[in-house]
Protein backbone atom coordinates (compact mmCIF):
# COMPACT_ATOMS: atom_id res chain seq x y z
CA UNK A 1 0.00 0.00 0.00
CA UNK A 2 1.73 2.94 -0.98
CA UNK A 3 0.49 6.71 0.57
CA UNK A 4 1.41 10.08 -0.84
CA UNK A 5 2.20 12.56 2.09
CA UNK A 6 1.84 16.01 2.25
CA UNK A 7 3.80 17.62 4.98
CA UNK A 8 1.47 19.92 7.27
CA UNK A 9 2.46 21.79 10.88
CA UNK A 10 6.15 20.28 10.38
CA UNK A 11 5.19 17.32 11.73
CA UNK A 12 1.66 16.01 10.68
CA UNK A 13 1.03 14.53 7.27
CA UNK A 14 -1.89 12.90 5.48
CA UNK A 15 -1.83 9.69 4.02
CA UNK A 16 -3.55 11.55 0.39
CA UNK A 17 -2.37 14.54 -1.28
CA UNK A 18 -4.86 18.00 -0.82
CA UNK A 19 -6.52 17.66 -3.98
CA UNK A 20 -7.65 13.90 -3.24
CA UNK A 21 -8.55 14.64 0.07
CA UNK A 22 -10.59 17.55 -1.44
CA UNK A 23 -12.51 15.20 -3.91
CA UNK A 24 -13.54 13.36 -1.05
CA UNK A 25 -14.58 15.73 1.36
CA UNK A 26 -16.63 17.20 -2.23
CA UNK A 27 -17.88 13.39 -2.60
CA UNK A 28 -19.08 13.00 0.87
CA UNK A 29 -20.91 16.69 0.55
CA UNK A 30 -22.69 15.15 -2.40
CA UNK A 31 -23.87 11.86 -0.52
CA UNK A 32 -25.22 13.68 2.40
CA UNK A 33 -27.20 15.99 0.02
CA UNK A 34 -28.38 13.19 -1.49
CA UNK A 35 -29.51 11.15 2.43
CA UNK A 36 -31.14 14.52 3.25
CA UNK A 37 -33.39 14.56 -0.64
CA UNK A 38 -34.40 10.86 0.12
CA UNK A 39 -35.27 11.56 3.98
CA UNK A 40 -37.13 14.66 2.70
CA UNK A 41 -38.87 13.34 0.01
CA UNK A 42 -43.18 12.38 0.84
CA UNK A 43 -44.42 9.92 -0.97
CA UNK A 44 -48.44 10.95 -0.59
CA UNK A 45 -49.71 12.76 3.23
CA UNK A 46 -51.07 10.67 6.50
CA UNK A 47 -54.56 11.81 5.51
CA UNK A 48 -54.51 10.38 1.25
CA UNK A 49 -53.49 7.14 2.71
CA UNK A 50 -55.98 7.18 5.87
CA UNK A 51 -58.81 7.28 2.87
CA UNK A 52 -57.02 4.95 0.34
CA UNK A 53 -59.69 2.36 -0.06
CA UNK A 54 -56.58 0.44 -1.29
CA UNK A 55 -54.47 -1.45 1.61
CA UNK A 56 -52.36 -2.47 -0.50
CA UNK A 57 -51.17 0.82 -1.90
CA UNK A 58 -50.82 2.04 1.60
CA UNK A 59 -48.70 -1.03 2.87
CA UNK A 60 -46.46 -0.56 -0.49
CA UNK A 61 -46.38 3.20 0.26
CA UNK A 62 -44.86 2.93 3.74
CA UNK A 63 -42.14 -0.06 2.48
CA UNK A 64 -41.19 2.43 -0.03
CA UNK A 65 -41.07 5.59 2.76
CA UNK A 66 -38.79 2.77 4.80
CA UNK A 67 -36.71 1.64 1.97
CA UNK A 68 -35.66 5.06 1.06
CA UNK A 69 -34.82 5.94 5.11
CA UNK A 70 -32.72 2.76 5.22
CA UNK A 71 -30.95 4.09 1.94
CA UNK A 72 -30.42 7.58 2.98
CA UNK A 73 -28.77 6.50 6.35
CA UNK A 74 -26.36 4.21 4.07
CA UNK A 75 -25.30 7.24 2.37
CA UNK A 76 -24.74 8.86 5.12
CA UNK A 77 -22.38 6.38 5.98
CA UNK A 78 -20.49 6.03 3.22
CA UNK A 79 -20.30 10.15 3.66
CA UNK A 80 -18.38 9.60 7.02
CA UNK A 81 -16.29 6.89 5.49
CA UNK A 82 -15.30 9.41 3.04
CA UNK A 83 -14.86 12.58 5.41
CA UNK A 84 -12.69 10.19 7.96
CA UNK A 85 -10.36 8.53 5.06
CA UNK A 86 -9.97 12.33 3.90
CA UNK A 87 -8.77 13.45 7.31
CA UNK A 88 -6.71 11.11 8.48
CA UNK A 89 -3.24 11.54 9.39
CA UNK A 90 -0.11 10.59 11.28
CA UNK A 91 2.44 12.30 13.24
CA UNK A 92 5.98 12.13 11.20
CA UNK A 93 8.93 11.55 12.89
CA UNK A 94 11.70 12.47 10.60
CA UNK A 95 14.78 10.38 10.95
CA UNK A 96 18.24 12.11 11.51
CA UNK A 97 21.29 11.16 8.96
CA UNK A 98 23.14 9.39 11.49
CA UNK A 99 20.03 7.08 12.17
CA UNK A 100 19.46 6.55 8.72
CA UNK A 101 23.18 5.57 8.29
CA UNK A 102 22.78 3.26 11.85
CA UNK A 103 19.72 1.00 10.14
CA UNK A 104 21.23 1.29 6.71
CA UNK A 105 24.25 -0.54 7.98
CA UNK A 106 22.46 -3.01 9.63
CA UNK A 107 20.46 -3.99 7.08
CA UNK A 108 23.31 -4.25 4.58
CA UNK A 109 24.92 -6.93 6.95
CA UNK A 110 21.98 -8.92 6.72
CA UNK A 111 21.78 -8.83 2.56
CA UNK A 112 18.95 -5.80 2.62
CA UNK A 113 19.71 -2.09 0.96
CA UNK A 114 17.54 0.72 2.05
CA UNK A 115 16.13 3.41 0.22
CA UNK A 116 14.05 5.06 2.70
CA UNK A 117 12.57 4.99 5.94
CA UNK A 118 9.55 6.55 7.91
CA UNK A 119 8.22 6.61 10.93
CA UNK A 120 4.56 7.27 11.63
CA UNK A 121 2.34 7.94 14.76
CA UNK A 122 -1.58 6.46 14.80
CA UNK A 123 -3.49 8.83 16.62
CA UNK A 124 -4.09 6.27 19.21
CA UNK A 125 -0.49 6.41 19.98
CA UNK A 126 0.75 3.17 18.53
CA UNK A 127 3.89 3.60 15.98
CA UNK A 128 4.17 2.33 12.10
CA UNK A 129 7.33 2.18 10.36
CA UNK A 130 7.62 2.47 6.71
CA UNK A 131 10.76 1.09 4.66
CA UNK A 132 11.81 0.92 0.94
CA UNK A 133 14.33 -1.89 0.64
CA UNK A 134 15.44 -4.44 -1.67
CA UNK A 135 17.81 -7.89 -1.50
CA UNK A 136 21.36 -7.18 -2.49
CA UNK A 137 21.09 -8.99 -5.27
CA UNK A 138 24.39 -11.67 -5.17
CA UNK A 139 22.99 -12.33 -1.74
CA UNK A 140 19.29 -12.72 -2.94
CA UNK A 141 18.88 -16.63 -3.26
CA UNK A 142 15.05 -17.33 -4.59
CA UNK A 143 12.45 -18.70 -2.52
CA UNK A 144 12.60 -22.59 -2.24
CA UNK A 145 15.96 -22.63 -1.68
CA UNK A 146 18.01 -22.53 1.77
CA UNK A 147 18.59 -18.88 2.27
CA UNK A 148 16.01 -16.10 1.98
CA UNK A 149 15.05 -12.60 3.72
CA UNK A 150 11.51 -12.88 4.96
CA UNK A 151 9.81 -9.62 6.28
CA UNK A 152 9.22 -11.64 9.52
CA UNK A 153 13.12 -11.66 10.11
CA UNK A 154 13.44 -7.98 8.63
CA UNK A 155 11.22 -7.28 11.90
CA UNK A 156 13.53 -8.92 14.35
CA UNK A 157 15.91 -6.92 13.06
CA UNK A 158 14.40 -3.34 13.29
CA UNK A 159 12.89 -4.01 16.38
CA UNK A 160 16.18 -4.46 18.19
CA UNK A 161 18.04 -1.86 16.11
CA UNK A 162 14.64 0.92 17.39
CA UNK A 163 14.19 -1.33 20.98
CA UNK A 164 10.84 -1.72 20.15
CA UNK A 165 8.73 -5.50 19.27
CA UNK A 166 7.95 -4.85 15.96
CA UNK A 167 5.21 -6.84 13.17
CA UNK A 168 5.14 -7.07 9.52
CA UNK A 169 1.78 -5.50 8.52
CA UNK A 170 -1.23 -7.55 8.11
CA UNK A 171 -1.29 -8.81 3.90
CA UNK A 172 2.92 -8.15 3.77
CA UNK A 173 4.70 -10.12 1.56
CA UNK A 174 6.27 -12.90 2.86
CA UNK A 175 9.79 -12.59 1.60
CA UNK A 176 11.84 -9.61 0.05
CA UNK A 177 12.96 -9.22 -3.61
CA UNK A 178 15.26 -8.03 -5.49
CA UNK A 179 12.96 -5.24 -6.20
CA UNK A 180 12.10 -1.76 -4.42
CA UNK A 181 8.88 -2.63 -2.42
CA UNK A 182 8.29 -0.81 0.54
CA UNK A 183 7.02 -2.44 3.88
CA UNK A 184 4.74 -1.79 6.37
CA UNK A 185 5.84 -2.91 9.90
CA UNK A 186 3.57 -2.67 13.42
CA UNK A 187 4.25 -1.65 16.58
CA UNK A 188 3.58 -4.94 18.53
CA UNK A 189 0.49 -4.45 20.48
CA UNK A 190 0.45 -4.74 24.72
CA UNK A 191 -1.79 -7.25 24.73
CA UNK A 192 -2.16 -10.86 22.97
CA UNK A 193 -5.42 -13.34 22.72
CA UNK A 194 -5.61 -16.63 22.96
CA UNK A 195 -9.03 -18.01 21.86
CA UNK A 196 -11.14 -20.92 22.25
CA UNK A 197 -14.19 -22.70 21.33
CA UNK A 198 -16.99 -25.75 22.57
CA UNK A 199 -20.24 -26.68 20.24
CA UNK A 200 -22.72 -29.05 20.80
CA UNK A 201 -25.26 -29.20 17.64
CA UNK A 202 -29.02 -29.95 18.47
CA UNK A 203 -29.14 -33.70 18.47
CA UNK A 204 -31.90 -34.02 15.99
CA UNK A 205 -29.95 -31.88 13.29
CA UNK A 206 -26.47 -32.73 11.59
CA UNK A 207 -25.27 -29.10 11.17
CA UNK A 208 -25.28 -26.17 14.29
CA UNK A 209 -27.15 -23.28 12.96
CA UNK A 210 -24.87 -21.05 14.91
CA UNK A 211 -21.86 -19.31 13.65
CA UNK A 212 -18.38 -17.56 14.93
CA UNK A 213 -16.03 -15.39 13.79
CA UNK A 214 -12.62 -14.54 15.30
CA UNK A 215 -10.84 -11.98 13.82
CA UNK A 216 -7.89 -9.27 13.86
CA UNK A 217 -7.47 -5.98 11.55
CA UNK A 218 -4.58 -4.21 10.84
CA UNK A 219 -5.54 -1.39 13.29
CA UNK A 220 -4.62 -3.98 16.10
CA UNK A 221 -7.83 -4.42 17.16
CA UNK A 222 -9.52 -8.38 17.68
CA UNK A 223 -13.06 -8.83 16.58
CA UNK A 224 -15.41 -11.98 17.98
CA UNK A 225 -18.50 -12.28 16.42
CA UNK A 226 -20.96 -15.06 17.11
CA UNK A 227 -24.62 -15.05 14.95
CA UNK A 228 -27.60 -17.47 16.55
CA UNK A 229 -29.61 -18.27 13.26
CA UNK A 230 -33.75 -18.46 13.95
CA UNK A 231 -34.44 -22.35 14.51
CA UNK A 232 -31.53 -25.01 13.80
CA UNK A 233 -30.00 -26.90 11.16
CA UNK A 234 -29.04 -26.29 7.56
CA UNK A 235 -31.12 -23.04 7.16
CA UNK A 236 -30.57 -21.25 10.53
CA UNK A 237 -26.75 -22.29 9.65
CA UNK A 238 -27.01 -20.36 6.14
CA UNK A 239 -28.63 -17.43 7.88
CA UNK A 240 -26.20 -16.66 11.19
CA UNK A 241 -23.43 -17.76 8.25
CA UNK A 242 -24.53 -14.97 6.10
CA UNK A 243 -24.63 -12.46 8.67
CA UNK A 244 -21.47 -13.57 9.96
CA UNK A 245 -19.81 -12.90 6.69
CA UNK A 246 -21.72 -9.59 5.84
CA UNK A 247 -20.68 -7.80 9.63
CA UNK A 248 -16.53 -9.05 8.82
CA UNK A 249 -17.11 -7.56 5.20
CA UNK A 250 -18.38 -4.21 5.94
CA UNK A 251 -16.53 -3.65 9.27
CA UNK A 252 -13.07 -4.48 7.33
CA UNK A 253 -14.47 -1.90 4.81
CA UNK A 254 -14.62 0.64 7.31
CA UNK A 255 -18.45 0.99 8.04
CA UNK A 256 -19.02 2.06 11.59
CA UNK A 257 -20.66 -1.08 13.87
CA UNK A 258 -23.46 0.32 14.42
CA UNK A 259 -24.00 1.28 11.07
CA UNK A 260 -23.12 -2.19 9.86
CA UNK A 261 -25.58 -3.51 11.78
CA UNK A 262 -28.71 -1.65 10.66
CA UNK A 263 -27.49 -2.16 6.61
CA UNK A 264 -27.82 -6.01 7.54
CA UNK A 265 -30.92 -5.74 9.38
CA UNK A 266 -32.31 -3.70 6.48
CA UNK A 267 -31.32 -6.44 4.46
CA UNK A 268 -33.08 -8.94 6.83
CA UNK A 269 -36.21 -7.16 6.85
CA UNK A 270 -36.79 -5.95 3.55
CA UNK A 271 -36.99 -9.66 2.95
CA UNK A 272 -40.54 -9.87 4.94
CA UNK A 273 -39.17 -13.18 5.83
CA UNK A 274 -39.58 -13.27 9.81
CA UNK A 275 -37.27 -16.83 9.47
CA UNK A 276 -34.21 -15.12 8.57
CA UNK A 277 -33.88 -13.66 12.10
CA UNK A 278 -30.70 -14.48 13.40
CA UNK A 279 -28.88 -12.94 16.44
CA UNK A 280 -25.79 -10.54 16.22
CA UNK A 281 -22.84 -10.56 19.52
CA UNK A 282 -19.93 -8.42 18.46
CA UNK A 283 -16.92 -8.25 20.87
CA UNK A 284 -13.69 -6.06 19.45
CA UNK A 285 -10.67 -5.84 21.70
CA UNK A 286 -7.90 -3.18 21.40
CA UNK A 287 -4.95 -4.90 22.08
CA UNK A 288 -2.79 -1.77 22.54
CA UNK A 289 -4.93 -0.37 25.40
CA UNK A 290 -7.18 -2.90 26.34
CA UNK A 291 -11.11 -1.36 25.72
CA UNK A 292 -13.20 -3.52 25.29
CA UNK A 293 -16.80 -2.69 23.01
CA UNK A 294 -19.45 -5.32 23.08
CA UNK A 295 -22.96 -4.40 20.63
CA UNK A 296 -25.59 -7.46 21.18
CA UNK A 297 -28.53 -7.40 18.82
CA UNK A 298 -31.31 -10.01 20.49
CA UNK A 299 -27.66 -11.85 22.03
CA UNK A 300 -27.40 -13.91 25.20
CA UNK A 301 -25.79 -12.96 27.98
CA UNK A 302 -21.60 -12.22 27.75
CA UNK A 303 -19.53 -12.69 31.34
CA UNK A 304 -15.54 -11.07 31.68
CA UNK A 305 -13.94 -13.56 34.19
CA UNK A 306 -11.00 -11.65 36.42
CA UNK A 307 -10.20 -14.66 38.72
CA UNK A 308 -13.05 -15.38 40.83
CA UNK A 309 -15.20 -12.23 40.07
CA UNK A 310 -17.18 -12.42 37.18
CA UNK A 311 -19.35 -9.33 35.06
CA UNK A 312 -22.39 -10.18 33.61
CA UNK A 313 -23.11 -8.38 30.62
CA UNK A 314 -26.95 -8.65 28.89
CA UNK A 315 -29.02 -6.12 27.24
CA UNK A 316 -32.70 -5.84 25.90
CA UNK A 317 -32.96 -5.99 22.08
CA UNK A 318 -34.38 -7.82 19.51
CA UNK A 319 -32.75 -10.38 16.72
CA UNK A 320 -32.08 -8.89 13.45
CA UNK A 321 -34.44 -8.89 10.80
CA UNK A 322 -37.57 -8.04 13.24
CA UNK A 323 -38.05 -4.24 12.58
CA UNK A 324 -36.71 -1.85 9.93
CA UNK A 325 -34.63 0.13 11.93
CA UNK A 326 -32.99 -1.01 15.58
CA UNK A 327 -31.27 0.81 18.63
CA UNK A 328 -28.43 -1.87 19.45
CA UNK A 329 -27.15 -1.33 22.77
CA UNK A 330 -23.07 -0.83 23.11
CA UNK A 331 -21.39 -1.45 26.49
CA UNK A 332 -18.02 -1.03 27.44
CA UNK A 333 -15.05 -2.56 30.20
CA UNK A 334 -11.64 -2.15 29.99
CA UNK A 335 -9.55 -5.11 30.37
CA UNK A 336 -6.49 -6.61 32.47
CA UNK A 337 -3.91 -9.22 31.83
CA UNK A 338 -5.39 -12.37 32.75
CA UNK A 339 -8.81 -11.67 32.10
CA UNK A 340 -11.50 -14.11 29.76
CA UNK A 341 -14.57 -13.06 27.78
CA UNK A 342 -16.45 -15.74 27.71
CA UNK A 343 -19.61 -15.25 24.69
CA UNK A 344 -22.51 -17.73 24.53
CA UNK A 345 -25.22 -18.87 22.10
CA UNK A 346 -29.11 -18.74 23.84
CA UNK A 347 -28.80 -22.51 23.70
CA UNK A 348 -26.08 -22.68 26.04
CA UNK A 349 -28.62 -20.51 28.69
CA UNK A 350 -31.77 -22.65 27.74
CA UNK A 351 -29.60 -25.99 29.09
CA UNK A 352 -29.13 -24.31 32.29
CA UNK A 353 -32.71 -23.18 32.85
CA UNK A 354 -33.99 -27.04 32.57
CA UNK A 355 -31.66 -27.37 35.43
CA UNK A 356 -30.26 -25.65 38.40
CA UNK A 357 -30.79 -22.08 36.37
CA UNK A 358 -28.67 -20.03 34.61
CA UNK A 359 -27.98 -17.31 37.48
CA UNK A 360 -25.24 -20.22 39.22
CA UNK A 361 -23.35 -19.31 35.76
CA UNK A 362 -21.48 -16.62 37.14
CA UNK A 363 -20.48 -18.64 40.50
CA UNK A 364 -20.01 -21.77 38.14
CA UNK A 365 -17.38 -19.50 36.12
CA UNK A 366 -15.46 -17.69 38.68
CA UNK A 367 -14.39 -21.04 40.70
CA UNK A 368 -13.09 -22.29 37.76
CA UNK A 369 -9.24 -22.56 37.72
CA UNK A 370 -8.54 -23.28 34.17
CA UNK A 371 -6.29 -21.40 32.35
CA UNK A 372 -6.11 -22.45 28.82
CA UNK A 373 -9.61 -20.98 27.14
CA UNK A 374 -10.64 -24.31 25.09
CA UNK A 375 -10.97 -26.00 28.39
CA UNK A 376 -12.67 -22.99 29.95
CA UNK A 377 -15.15 -23.55 26.90
CA UNK A 378 -15.39 -26.77 27.60
CA UNK A 379 -15.91 -27.46 30.89
CA UNK A 380 -19.03 -24.65 30.77
CA UNK A 381 -20.37 -26.26 27.76
CA UNK A 382 -20.03 -30.22 30.01
CA UNK A 383 -21.63 -28.21 32.84
CA UNK A 384 -24.86 -27.08 30.81
CA UNK A 385 -25.08 -30.49 29.02
CA UNK A 386 -24.87 -32.01 32.68
CA UNK A 387 -27.93 -29.72 33.42
CA UNK A 388 -30.13 -31.30 30.92
CA UNK A 389 -28.87 -34.28 31.25
CA UNK A 390 -27.06 -34.83 28.30
CA UNK A 391 -30.36 -33.12 25.95
CA UNK A 392 -29.32 -30.82 23.58
CA UNK A 393 -32.44 -29.50 22.47
CA UNK A 394 -31.08 -26.25 21.01
CA UNK A 395 -27.86 -25.44 19.23
CA UNK A 396 -25.04 -24.61 21.85
CA UNK A 397 -21.85 -22.66 21.43
CA UNK A 398 -19.51 -21.21 23.78
CA UNK A 399 -16.42 -18.95 22.94
CA UNK A 400 -13.49 -17.83 25.03
CA UNK A 401 -10.79 -14.96 24.69
CA UNK A 402 -8.18 -14.98 27.02
CA UNK A 403 -6.00 -11.42 27.22
CA UNK A 404 -2.75 -11.19 28.24
CA UNK A 405 -0.13 -8.82 28.66
CA UNK A 406 2.48 -9.74 25.75
CA UNK A 407 5.05 -12.46 26.89
CA UNK A 408 2.73 -13.73 29.99
CA UNK A 409 0.48 -16.08 27.90
CA UNK A 410 3.69 -18.56 26.81
CA UNK A 411 2.87 -20.59 30.02
CA UNK A 412 -1.01 -21.07 29.06
CA UNK A 413 -1.67 -24.80 28.38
Amino acid sequence: MRRQAEVKDDNKIAIISEYGRQRLLNYADSFRDLADLFEGEDNGDDQNERQSDNRLDYLWQRKLQENQGLLAEHLKEMAHIMAEVAREAYTYHPMGARRFRQMSKLLKESGIQLKSFFELEHEDGHLEISLTMKTISEKYVRLGESEHISVADVADFISVAMNTRLRAAKNAPLYLTPEWNTYYFLEEPRFHLLTGAAKAVKETEKVSGDNYSFYEGDDGKMVVILSDGMGSGEKACRDSERVIELTERLLEAGFRKESAIQMINGALAASGQEENMSTLDICEINLYSGECEFIKVGAACTYIKRGRLVDRLSTQSFPLGVFGQLEPETLYRTLQNGDYVIMLSDGVLDALSQGIGEEVLPEIIGRMDYNNPNEIANQILAYCLKQSKGQVRDDMTVLVTGVWNQGDGDNVQ
